[in-house]
């Protein structure tokens, strides 16, 4: 069975920093590419940024890149997403997803999510 179990949200002020963590079991971890994506109340879920099985590639949203940043360690089945510099409008549930085919911003491409992590961000 796949389990994805996101970490590390919390409430932080304004130009703080956040880790959150995705730790996967149950699939062929370096296979997949895992993804963030985010959600606020009343809004899509939206994607916030990928990296491919082996690390060596990364992409990230226009609305975070600079400020976000992911990372993998195939050795821990876990993927980070460090934010720096955070702002009110980051303010969301942050999932983590697994997934291998498919446009990566296509929320169908991801067959497994974890649960979720709240992040709130207080001016």
């Amino acid at each position: 069975q796949v389990h994805l179990v996101e970490s590390g949200g919390g409430l932080v002020q304004t130009g703080g920093s956040l880790s959150l963590s995705c730790v996967v079991s149950g699939l062929p971890f370096s296979d997949y590419r895992i993804s963030w994506f985010r959600q606020a109340p009343g809004k899509e879920r939206e994607f916030v940024s990928l990296i491919s099985g082996n690390g060596s590639r990364q992409y990230t949203a226009d609305s975070v890149k600079g400020r976000f940043s992911i990372s993998r360690d195939n050795a821990k089945n876990t993927v980070y997403l460090q934010m720096n510099n955070v702002e009110p409008e980051d303010t969301a549930a942050y999932y983590c997803a697994a997934g291998n085919n498919g446009w990566y911003a296509w929320l169908r491409s991801y067959p497994y999510w974890g649960q979720g992590t709240q992040v709130t961000v207080s001016s």
